[in-house]
């Protein structure tokens, strides 16, 4: 195994990062072979089958074309779930991981409801009803692929939410239960933003999942806060992740609506990526 890893290494370190291959280099032998790191440090003079190697270097070939890692083996792992992706969905990022643990840390009655809108994998939903069991969660998404793909993951971590379609921009044409907490990772990164994005995420991520217009970038957090102010209970709790570029703006659309202890929360590496309000 240790020319296979040596093999990986060669042919990827000229476009990923040293530390980016040797995540990559772990996950890649874990999928073919079922052996975790500990058993692949073990087993590091083990030879692999044909089939074994002729599968990685599908999957090279694959990276060497910057398609995600994620799509490749169709999984990842977010807030400790082992979650299905496909280019459906947005790959689940660590800052949404940090969302999370942000909601996480906030103390709920049982019996609780929770709203994720704008599922995409359902992965906020989901590690939502691992932290709080005894809360009623729902999810809903514009995408029918999107939802299949959450119901899916719902289905293979054993976890019971609700998932639902609904276009959010235009909520006031349903009614609509009142929630405990409302949380959301809507589309925010904007046109303009493109020519600095990784092809990876360009050419393989849904851009309706991605992108806003530039004359009109808060679009989607104007809609849930007007959706937040009519169907949150009282004290309830709004959470988003955000735009690093637009914290400010998106703090004043909620002080404008009238909620209160409105506060941007840094993410680890310092980026203004999550605001957290309460409904009076």
């Amino acid at each position: 195994m240790q020319s296979t890893i040596q093999y990986l290494k060669t042919e990827l370190s000229m476009l990923y990062p040293v530390g980016e291959v040797e995540s990559m280099t772990r996950q890649i032998i874990e999928w073919i072979t079922g052996w975790d790191f500990t058993r692949q440090l073990i087993n590091r003079n083990e030879t692999l089958t044909r089939e074994q190697s002729e599968k990685i270097s599908s999957v090279v070939l694959r990276l060497k074309n910057y398609e995600p890692l994620q799509y490749i083996l169709g999984e990842t792992c977010f807030f400790g779930l082992k979650l299905k992706v496909s280019p459906a969905v947005l790959i689940p990022r660590p800052e949404t991981e940090e969302l999370v643990d942000l909601i996480s840390k906030v103390e709920l009655p049982a019996g609780s409801r929770i709203l994720d809108i704008g599922t995409g994998s359902g992965c906020i939903a989901l590690a939502l009803k691992s932290r709080f069991p005894e809360a009623k969660v729902s999810a809903c998404d514009i995408s029918d692929k999107a939802l299949s793909v959450a119901r899916e993951n719902s289905y293979k971590n054993s976890l019971d939410v609700n998932f639902f379609k609904a276009d959010i921009l235009n909520w006031n044409v349903s009614e609509w239960p009142v929630y405990t907490v409302i949380v959301s990772n809507p589309p925010y990164v904007t046109i303009s933003e493109k020519k600095q994005m990784q092809r990876n995420v360009l050419d393989f991520e849904p851009e309706t999942a991605l992108f806003v217009e530039d004359d009109n970038p808060l679009l989607f957090y104007r809609s849930v806060a007007a959706f937040a102010l009519e169907y949150l209970e009282n004290g309830g709790f709004l959470f988003f992740e955000i735009n690093e570029n637009f914290g400010t703006e998106t703090v004043t659309i909620l002080n404008d609506q009238g909620f209160t202890e409105v506060q941007i929360k840094t993410d680890l590496q310092g980026k203004e990526r999550m605001v957290a309000a309460r409904k009076p």
